[in-house]
């Protein structure tokens, strides 16, 4: 009798205790920004964050992530409404900087390029000055030649520019040779390398510039009254860093960790 006691009451405590130490729930925002972030057909998220979301839940029982979907332009807006904690790969310079925000040091690092069509009179030269051409860039996102500037209105007026929601999108038009629309688009490194890898026949098509639009350190950036801080994700995310997951994720989306991310993590 005293043994089917105690085993009721083990099993009435550990339900207690589940009942009474709930998951932490904390609100991801996500939008379009292949390789790092994309959202499948069923609502899922992939690329690196889908990776990365999946790795921490994972490692840390008492977490569970939730996804919002959101997008390049309407993403501080949705934040400041409160429709999201946190979100991951973002840079300070876009637009973070004077919000009520935390953010945690760099861990992730990439880099833009300008692309054109090849042609017989054309050469790495024809990047010096984008300004002159005409531009197709993603509608929402910062651009080191616009000066970070994202109102589509004020780029209009400086700039010959056509706004898009997709970089395949993008690089279709300069593929399809018209100037009056597009000759310049800037893509992500990384994207690139992932397009080329699937369509190794754009080598010969695509003249891609040593110039760089811009270079970023991403970081995690969380509401300050949020149920976390951005160096809470970074605790989250620490047990993945020490195994070599998470640089085993960026790796596999041919992404970059910052210099010196590996050797010098320092938890705050």
């Amino acid at each position: 009798m005293s043994r089917t006691l105690a085993l009721v009451t083990g099993v009435f405590a550990m339900c207690w205790g589940s009942a009474a130490s709930p998951k932490t729930e904390i609100t991801v925002g996500a939008y379009y920004f292949p390789p790092v972030a994309e959202i499948s057909h069923t609502n899922e998220p992939q690329g690196l964050l889908g990776d990365l979301i999946q790795g921490i839940e994972a490692a840390n029982e008492d977490v569970e992530i939730r996804v919002f979907y959101t997008s390049p332009k309407r993403r501080y807006l949705d934040f400041e409404a409160g429709l999201y904690d946190v979100i991951f790969f973002e840079s300070a310079d876009w637009g973070w900087s004077d919000r009520d925000v935390t953010m945690s040091r760099p861990i992730l690092t990439d880099e833009e390029l300008y692309v054109a069509l090849k042609k017989p009179d054309r050469d790495l030269s024809f990047f010096e000055d984008i300004s002159r051409h005409h531009i197709v860039a993603m509608s929402g996102y910062h651009y080191g030649f616009a000066d970070f500037e994202t109102d589509s209105q004020v780029l209009l007026e400086k700039f010959n520019i056509e706004f898009s929601d997709s970089h395949s999108r993008n690089l279709q038009l300069i593929k399809a040779d018209r100037p009056s629309v597009a000759e310049v688009a800037i893509i992500s490194r990384s994207y690139l390398q992932m397009h080329l890898s699937e369509h190794p026949e754009d080598w010969r098509t695509l003249l891609i510039s040593d110039k760089l639009d811009q270079r970023y350190q991403l970081r995690i950036i969380a509401r300050k009254d949020g149920p976390v801080t951005a160096d809470d994700m970074l605790h989250l995310m620490s047990p993945l860093v020490t195994n070599g997951a998470y640089r085993l994720m960026v790796e596999k989306w041919g992404l970059q960790l910052p210099r010196g991310f590996l050797t010098d993590f320092d938890l705050p």
